[in-house]
């Protein structure tokens, strides 16, 4: 396990920035899902459950690093899946570290309380996980990104799909009384609603700048032209970026320093929120010639 996280500089197409590799911290509880999952573990082991319950997609990081932690930490571990039941690289890597996997229909799966009262309510053991852990403690352990940092940023960027890793960096930032702006770019389509998520845990908004125009089409889309970025930044940085979240932010990022939205020469820190297994679920738009 790498902590902190190191902070590498890259150069791209003439644009300097810095990125602070959460993708490194442990190869499948990794980037923000570790972060999220630290205190949540410490609350569940606090209140001496041993049966760890979430939610997820066929496809879900989440899912993933919480079968790893719970392997780790010796929790048994369940998890409902939304959808239809498949089988992929995802869920089989879920299965070995040991997650008991029900499928459930979008509908059932849309009232997660109630999927966890019908079929945990007398087992005293089970603790519940919300999807993509989002939580207070979630938000405890995203902040601790910031007190890691040994020197300033202008600006911190970090992609978000519910926004409880932006509202741990905004609430670090707050509490460090640090002139850092934090720009949230939203992984999904009609991603304003990020804002509310971010204020329910942080109630200080003044230097959250949310972003919601870079989303490629929705919440894991794509179009060619993200797919051209990723193979054009990884193959010129080396760093490793994924379809769903980190590739966003990266394109978000080079796109407003080319426009002078951002000066290229303001100190600007990205954060590597991990989730590269996310590329498993996209492999056929990478296997190509170009």
């Amino acid at each position: 396990m790498q902590l902190p996280s190191p902070i590498h500089q890259v150069s791209y197409h003439n644009k300097s920035f810095f990125i602070k590799r959460d993708d490194l911290i442990d190869p499948f509880v990794s980037g923000n899902k570790w972060r999220k999952l630290k205190y949540i573990l410490l609350e569940a082991v606090k209140q001496d459950k041993k049966h760890l319950v979430t939610f997820g997609g066929a496809y879900s990081n989440h899912l993933l690093a919480t079968a790893a932690a719970a392997a780790k930490n010796n929790f048994k571990v369940t998890a409902f899946v939304r959808g239809e039941e498949v089988q992929n690289e995802m869920l089989m890597l879920c299965k070995l570290f040991g997650m008991q996997l029900h499928f459930v229909d979008r509908e059932s799966y849309k009232n997660k309380r109630l999927l966890f009262e019908q079929h945990f309510a007398d087992n005293h053991n089970a603790y519940f996980i919300d999807e993509g852990g989002a939580s207070e403690e979630a938000t405890i352990g995203c902040a601790e990104v910031i007190t890691e940092l040994s020197e300033h940023f202008d600006y911190i960027f970090c992609a978000a799909g519910t926004g409880t890793t932006a509202a741990g960096l905004l609430k670090g930032i707050n509490q460090l009384g640090l002139k850092t702006e934090l720009h949230v770019i939203a992984a999904l389509k009609g991603g304003d609603f990020i804002r509310d998520e971010i204020s329910r845990y942080e109630k200080d908004l003044s230097k959250l700048h949310l972003h919601t125009n870079y989303h490629f089409g929705g919440y894991a889309k794509t179009t060619p032209e993200l797919i051209a970025f990723i193979k054009d930044f990884t193959s010129n940085t080396g760093v490793l970026i994924d379809p769903v979240y980190t590739a966003k932010m990266m394109f978000a990022i080079n796109d407003l320093i080319g426009k002078k939205v951002i000066n290229k020469t303001a100190r600007v820190l990205a954060i590597h929120t991990g989730g590269l297994f996310g590329l498993l679920g996209m492999k056929e738009k990478f296997n190509t010639s170009s």
